[in-house]
């Protein structure tokens, strides 16, 4: 399974550096402004699970891939992300700006009776994006600001105060609706081979023997993109002509061939990282695609062709 993103990891992706208190504080609070994290110098964001919440509120023209769906949006975009879905977003304007906040949910689940789980904008299968007039951006906006001055005060009461912040954003949204013809896009089937494309290639190519091929199976791509297995597959045939096994596999066979050809790492050592259990696993797929073994397609490199 591919890795979900820790706080750890986020931190140290968008700026290298950790919070001091950040193993102690379970319960962690966080809040930016969007041109500081966000732009053609900083680390992209990457499609996957996140271990923490995240609202956020996006100015100028983007594109979301959330689970199945992919929102294209022009304006402002009141964003809801739970650790449940896994998101990433494109960014089609030069410099967006808004801000963010992130939280693990003990944050609020030790002060409020309601699970955070269940209000409707986290829910997984609910709708988590709300457009904003400029009235709305304003006053969305201006509860950002309290934030990112009260993080930054010594107030002994702060994080009380920064947990109604949040609940007021979520109150407010829950007044407006969701906003739902940003999720009729005409490709979506476009859009999950794009997603499905990422999660494959971003385990390539391998470098390194401790290095392993994890998601191996439309299973665990389906998982990953909380699709099921058969709307992956219809979405990838009517696209590319192929299933996801045939993708899959394809893909597992040109990174077989470049360790075979340009690394000296021994069969056994080329079939772990490709995440078969036993090199005759790795021999009966190679040869099954090939009519040659590992050994075979390798020897074949380094003897010379003879000419008549």
């Amino acid at each position: 399974m591919a890795k979900t993103e820790t706080l750890e990891e986020f931190y140290q992706h968008k700026f290298n550096w950790l919070p001091h208190d950040l193993k102690k504080d379970i319960g962690h609070f966080n809040v930016f402004r969007m041109e500081d994290c966000v732009g053609p110098n900083k680390q992209p964001v990457q499609y996957s699970r996140r271990d923490f919440y995240k609202i956020a509120l996006m100015r100028g023209k983007h594109a979301y891939h959330y689970a199945d769906k992919s929102l294209e949006v022009s304006g402002t975009t009141l964003m809801f992300f739970n650790p449940s879905v896994p998101y990433t977003f494109e960014q089609l304007t030069e410099n967006p700006t808004g801000y963010f906040c992130i939280f693990k949910e003990s944050f609020l689940s030790e002060h409020f009776r309601s699970g955070i789980k269940d209000l409707p904008m986290f829910v997984p299968k609910n709708k988590p994006s709300y457009i904003l007039n400029k009235t709305q951006d304003k006053y969305v906006a201006e509860v950002f600001k309290k934030m990112l001055d009260e993080i930054k005060s010594d107030y002994k009461y702060k994080y009380d105060l920064l947990r109604n912040y949040i609940m007021e954003i979520v109150h407010y949204a829950l007044k407006i609706q969701p906003t739902e013809n940003i999720y009729e896009h005409a490709d979506a089937n476009t859009r999950i081979t794009s997603v499905f494309t990422e999660l494959l290639e971003r385990q390539f190519p391998i470098e390194a023997q401790s290095q392993r091929f994890n998601l191996r199976s439309p299973k665990d791509f389906a998982e990953q993109l909380s699709v099921h297995v058969n709307h992956l597959n219809r979405a990838l045939r009517t696209t590319t002509g192929k299933t996801t096994s045939e993708l899959i596999f394809e893909r597992l066979m040109g990174e077989a061939m470049a360790l075979l050809k340009h690394t000296n790492w021994n069969i056994a050592e080329i079939s772990y990282c490709l995440g078969f259990e036993e090199p005759a696993h790795f021999n009966h797929f190679f040869k099954k695609h090939t009519n040659m073994t590992p050994s075979s397609y390798r020897m074949q490199l380094v003897t010379p062709v003879s000419h008549q």
